[in-house]
């Protein structure tokens, strides 16, 4: 069986693109050491009258990109996991399991951040400027009625990201029943919109250090101290939805894949080092092959199962991106309904098909901003906690390696199961 090179997805075509994280992060700290610095002087609404402005240019480039490149990304995703179905058996076995994690995922994060934010509240007197208008937050009856858009045209132009996600899902769904010809076309042509976006938010990130000083600055003259209490109760917070994932690993080695928890937690160690080192489950690959040979994992379903999960399955996605867009509800201010969770899942779980193995704060935009405004949430929040996400990375790594190596325990534990002979009663 040929093995499905993560090398082979569009994802690993798409130009590279080098973020200033460690200039944003300290743009962040001395926007709010200076906005602190100001809050109750007279200087203060000087700088605001500047920095207010910097900081919401620069938010509405992030949000100028995001439907083009969710629509890219999403489409070659879709495409790509059609294709691999197509593999045999063992494919269909590892999507499955992907694809049904994957919305337990999206479910999770519903679910545990607003608890976590009922027993541990955010720190009090936080305060964003609302440098972009929230959306309307939609009720349970808004959110099924909008799942199929009356003009997909005019959906895109009033920014409905939910409509439009599920137009270019049955679009993507469709091309893969066309000829060869026009779907590699039509695949082409997806690609190189996520491709030029990519660039295109590459160059806006490059301003990341202005515009998050712009940002954080407001908010340190805004908020105070309490600005600092929330980023670091934010980071607790969304790690902790990061960690469930990562048990959540250990119990489907134990329970679908058949082995011990010890010996599973002994094999993992060496690749959840590197994996913390790293940032990158692409780095990561070849320790994770090596933990599967030590978990007696047959050599064709770890080579084969592992580079599928690396490609197309980010387990700690989903939940981690809905804790971040609900926490940044949070912030705004934004009451969250049912039905803005259940339209904020089901976009966390579909676009998670179009994530990408970029650098932390690419995805933290692609993959979180279509949330946010699915649920009505403004960009401001996320602005500022995309300064901090180095941290959170950490854990989403650590979680999709462990979750990738759990996988490939259950899906050589089923082919086995399906590989036994039939007894024979005489």
């Amino acid at each position: 069986m040929t093995s499905l090179s993560p090398a082979s997805s569009s994802t690993s075509r798409i130009p590279e693109i080098r973020v200033p994280g460690a200039l944003t992060l300290t743009g962040l700290i001395c926007g709010l050491v200076l906005g602190l610095l100001l809050a109750g002087k007279p200087q203060a609404q000087p700088a605001l009258a500047i920095a207010a402005p910097v900081g919401s240019l620069w938010l509405q480039g992030l949000q100028m990109t995001i439907l083009p490149l969710v629509a890219g990304l999403l489409f070659s995703g879709i495409v790509e996991t059609v294709a691999a179905a197509k593999a045999g058996l063992m494919a269909r076995r590892t999507l499955g399991i992907i694809v049904g994690f994957l919305a337990f995922s999206a479910i999770l994060g519903a679910v545990a951040m607003p608890l976590l934010l009922d027993l541990f509240p955010a720190p009090a007197g936080v305060s964003f400027a609302q440098g972009v208008t929230p959306g309307k937050v939609p009720g349970l009856s808004d959110f099924l009625a909008s799942l199929l858009p009356y003009n997909v045209v005019s959906a895109a132009a009033a920014s409905a990201m939910l409509p439009v996600i599920v137009f270019v899902g049955l679009f993507a769904f469709a091309s893969t029943r066309l000829r060869d010809e026009p779907r590699k076309l039509l695949a082409l042509l997806f690609e190189g919109l996520a491709g030029a976006m990519m660039v295109v938010i590459g160059w806006v990130l490059k301003l990341a250090p202005i515009g998050v000083f712009a940002l954080g600055l407001s908010l340190g003259v805004r908020s105070g101290g309490a600005a600092l209490g929330a980023l670091a109760h934010y980071i607790v917070l969304v790690v902790t939805v990061g960690t469930v994932v990562m048990i959540a690993g250990y119990a489907i080695a134990v329970i679908a894949g058949r082995r011990s928890l010890s010996a599973f937690f002994k094999a993992m160690l060496p690749a959840q080092v590197v994996a913390v080192s790293t940032q990158s489950s692409l780095a990561t690959l070849p320790t994770m092959l090596a933990a599967s040979r030590r978990l007696g994992v047959a050599t064709t379903t770890a080579e084969f199962a592992l580079p599928l999960a690396v490609t197309l399955f980010r387990a700690t996605g989903p939940a981690m991106n809905m804790g971040v867009a609900i926490y940044a509800a949070k912030l705004a201010g934004v009451e969250l309904s049912a039905g803005a969770l259940a339209a904020g899942a089901f976009v966390a779980f579909a676009t998670t098909f179009g994530a990408v193995s970029l650098p932390g704060t690419i995805s933290f935009v692609s993959s979180i901003g279509p949330i946010a405004a699915t649920m009505g949430v403004p960009l401001g929040p996320l602005g500022v906690l995309v300064a901090v996400e180095v941290v959170p990375d950490l854990m989403r790594t650590l979680g999709n390696v462990t979750m990738d190596v759990a996988v490939s325990t259950a899906v050589d534990a089923g082919m086995k199961t399906e590989e036994a002979p039939e007894e024979t009663l005489h």
